[in-house]
């Protein structure tokens, strides 16, 4: 198994009185990650499957004498799939609060709603994770860094989920798999989802304007849709691990772009499902958003599995000056160009130098990334 970063950090939080929440996208590995914490735990153990209906109908507002009996001796109770049952976040308090000596780990592969269900009833009474698609980092220690660094392209094209990368010559296959499980029958099962047809126009919509800046009337217009509901459907794809905003740096200047924002996947490999194009990357047009892509979200991971106290930007000016990606970092701001081509020049805007004093530039190419990752 492929160590991950949180794993550590689960471990750490067992036993200290409050649930242990595990959110990501699915297929990112939870449920290998909670059974493998649970295989070096000497504690008697109930795994308890959500998608199973008998399990659902107990679970379902039980009270604490109930699930006394039904965890007997257990010490440690998973709840796979938790999402699928109703009123989870009661039952989770009910462990918390009135079986002291036990501890709830919860896991589910639709983690908005998940997370929907467990935010009031478990406020103060537990622990949240995130597990997303394996890291550079995560892959650079499992398979050495040189070897990670020859698998970039193939990163930029097939993603990094578990699946992908633990089954080599069956990535297009996995991906569809992935891409049409969770992107359309896990998203659109949300009641607040009732036209699927235009959630699959706005995932496409989005991949084909990958590192562009996105505006929602326009998108609006592009799949027939007003801006609301626009907005509402990409807010629930971000809270779905699909994909994330990136805003635009602005601290007043009269000089910048404030309101767009640019949206990344969270994954390349499920952006090139959606637009079924996995040419390799001397076949296509779109090699450098997927470079910027592809290190954006491996910076997003850094940042959180480090838990850094980082914000993330770009930046642009009235006069179209650009910067691919911006960081502040303890109130200093780190400007980042990424260039494919590694002979490419580079020159940084001045006016951006001038607004933020004492901020640092780099360029990122193919050959120095790790460094960063």
């Amino acid at each position: 198994m492929i160590k991950r970063y949180i794993q550590q950090e689960i471990s750490k939080r067992l036993f200290k009185g409050k649930a242990i929440i595990l959110l990501g996208p699915r297929q990112s590995g939870k449920t290998t990650l909670i059974n493998f914490i649970l295989e070096s735990r000497t504690e008697e153990k109930i795994i308890l499957a959500g998608d199973e209906p008998d399990i659902r109908q107990l679970l379902t507002s039980p009270t604490s004498n109930k699930l006394k009996n039904i965890i007997g001796k257990s010490k440690i109770v998973f709840i796979d799939e938790a999402q699928k049952i109703p009123q989870i976040g009661n039952t989770l308090k009910l462990f918390t609060d009135k079986i002291k000596n036990v501890q709830v780990i919860a896991s589910g592969s639709s983690s908005f709603e998940l997370a929907s269900r467990t935010f009031e009833p478990l406020t103060g009474r537990k622990y949240e994770f995130y597990l997303l698609p394996l890291s550079f980092s995560e892959l650079s220690n499992h398979f050495g860094n040189l070897e990670e660094k020859r698998q970039l392209e193939h990163r930029m094209i097939f993603g990094s989920y578990p699946e992908v990368i633990s089954k080599p010559g069956e990535e297009k296959e996995n991906l569809k798999l992935i891409a049409g499980s969770y992107l359309y029958k896990d998203i659109i099962a949300l009641e607040s989802i009732n036209k699927p047809v235009l959630l699959e126009k706005i995932l496409m919509a989005l991949a084909l304007q990958l590192g562009n800046e996105v505006s929602y009337s326009e998108l609006g217009n592009l799949v027939g849709a007003d801006r609301q509901t626009v907005e509402k459907y990409i807010d629930i794809l971000e809270k779905a691990f699909i994909i994330f905003r990136l805003n635009a740096l602005s601290r007043n200047q009269r000089n910048e772009i404030k309101k767009t924002k640019k949206i990344y996947f969270y994954d390349c490999g499920i952006r090139n499902a959606i637009i079924k194009n996995f040419l390799n990357l001397n076949s296509r047009n779109d090699t450098g958003k997927l470079w910027e892509n592809y290190f954006i979200s491996e910076r997003r991971k850094l940042i959180y599995y480090k838990n850094l106290d980082a914000h993330s930007y770009f930046w642009r000016s009235t006069m179209k000056q650009e910067i691919d990606y911006i960081e502040e970092i303890n109130s200093k701001f780190n400007a980042y160009e990424l260039k494919w081509n590694v002979k490419t020049k580079v020159r940084f805007p001045k006016t951006f130098f001038e607004s933020y004093q004492g901020s640092d530039s780099h360029i990122i190419n193919p050959d120095i990334y790790d460094e960063y990752l």
